[in-house]
């Protein structure tokens, strides 16, 4: 946020930032009738079902802007919502964005902040179409909420997991947490020393899962390509563990998935060995990959093994039989939700 040129926020009050930061927004989607500029934004939608999430975001619980770049923020920000709305097998469409922000920001700084979010917009063609600012007295507050739209009889919830169905996951598991883990050691190792050099080489990936995660629109034109509708789908933000256990609680369901089909990259694992720590531990309860869990037919077996980026990690069972994971060498253990919880009292 150290920058040569800064111009204070109050040089330009509430109304002349929103027009300094959207001066250059150009709807692109036809359901977008009257964005920004009035009291509220004009959407229409024909035949479709209108969905809606919204991610509160703060500084200090949520990110910290000690590594984290604004723009990469902003980017994140936007992503995340971007996320939900493809969970639900749903395409977004516009985001409304509202920041609480502190004296110590400049306009420069939101800035940035706000070219991360266009540029996520522009990747997924989204449009923003409102918000609002006010002060903080705290620190940065990010509150986004995207409206997507879905047709109705391709929508996915939660809740209709059924016993055979296989359980999938894309993209692979663990590498955002892994990447929060170095940067918090490299800020521990900044904050007692005079002069750190942090060496990130050969840890790229697992610092972009952290800091630019990315929503999986691919895998939900694959599968649509493919005629595959998921039973049941959630994205994975706050831990595999966490997720599936949701899926089956709504469904009525219990579940068997296997340690050794679980995705994990080469990057994960060398840092979760130099950290001492369990990869599988960290894949199942670390959360923010914002990869997509779901379950399918067993139907569509042979489909999905061939498809890239899909991984088969186990099948939905009667709930009866409880949720367990199979470890590799051949044990079956109780699936607790270990992910991570905001609200969880420190100790």
């Amino acid at each position: 946020m150290q920058q040569t040129n800064r111009t204070e926020i109050a040089t330009l009050g509430e109304f002349g930032l929103i027009d300094h930061l959207t001066k250059d927004i150009k709807p692109q989607n036809p359901e977008t009738v009257y964005g920004i500029g009035d009291d509220a934004a004009v959407l229409e939608y024909n035949n479709k079902e209108v969905l809606v999430t919204t991610d509160l975001l703060m500084e200090g619980v949520h990110f910290d802007l000690i590594y984290t770049p604004l723009k990469h923020l902003g980017y994140k920000s936007a992503i995340v919502n971007f996320s939900d709305i493809y969970a639900m097998n749903g395409t977004p469409k516009q985001i409304t964005v509202s920041l609480a922000i502190s004296k110590r920001f400049s306009v420069e700084d939101i800035e940035q902040f706000f070219d991360g979010v266009k540029m996520a917009c522009q990747i997924h063609n989204v449009d923003i179409v409102g918000g609002d600012t006010t002060s903080s007295m705290t620190g940065l507050a990010i509150s986004i909420t995207c409206i997507g739209s879905g047709d109705k009889d391709k929508i996915v919830y939660r809740n209709q997991a059924q016993p055979t169905d296989l359980i999938c996951v894309s993209g692979d598991l663990g590498a955002a947490y892994m990447g929060l883990q170095l940067l918090e050691r490299e800020k521990a190792v900044f904050e007692d020393a005079d002069e750190v050099n942090p060496d990130f080489s050969g840890k790229e990936y697992i610092l972009e899962r952290q800091l630019k995660p990315e929503a999986r629109r691919d895998i939900i034109e694959d599968l649509d390509k493919a005629g595959i509708k998921p039973t049941a789908m959630m994205d994975i933000s706050d831990g595999l563990s966490s997720e599936l256990m949701h899926i089956c609680k709504q469904s009525n369901t219990g579940c068997r998935i296997y340690e050794d089909r679980i995705p994990i990259d080469y990057q994960t694992a060398v840092m979760a060995e130099e950290l001492n720590m369990n990869v599988t531990t960290c894949a199942l309860n670390g959360g923010e990959d914002y990869e997509l869990l779901f379950t399918a037919p067993l139907t569509y077996h042979e489909k999905l093994e061939g498809m890239k980026g899909i991984k088969i990690i186990g099948h939905i069972t009667k709930p009866e039989l409880g949720l367990g994971i199979v470890t590799r060498d051949g044990n079956e253990m109780e699936l607790k939700a270990q992910g991570w919880n905001p609200l969880q009292e420190k100790k």
